[in-house]
């Protein structure tokens, strides 16, 4: 793995771990699905975006966002 892949794993594992925090039902693997189906994964893993520069709770943001308004596929 090289540095950028790693740092997306890393949020990707961030916003599942944030998620869990947010509600204590979900398991990991839920966490990660959510994760996984959300526009907000596709930003992280998009290297124009740069979202995984980002702090993980700032990314966090964009997907509760998603999740409110149910745009999560």
């Amino acid at each position: 793995m090289n540095e950028k892949t790693d740092m997306m794993a890393d949020m990707v594992k961030n916003l599942a771990l944030l998620l869990m925090e947010q509600n204590e039902r979900l398991t990991m693997e839920q966490s990660l699905s959510i994760v996984f189906n959300s526009d907000t994964y596709r930003k992280v893993v998009d290297e124009r975006t740069r979202f995984y520069y980002q702090s993980p709770k700032y990314v966090f943001a964009f997907l509760e966002e998603e999740l409110k308004k149910g745009k999560l596929e």
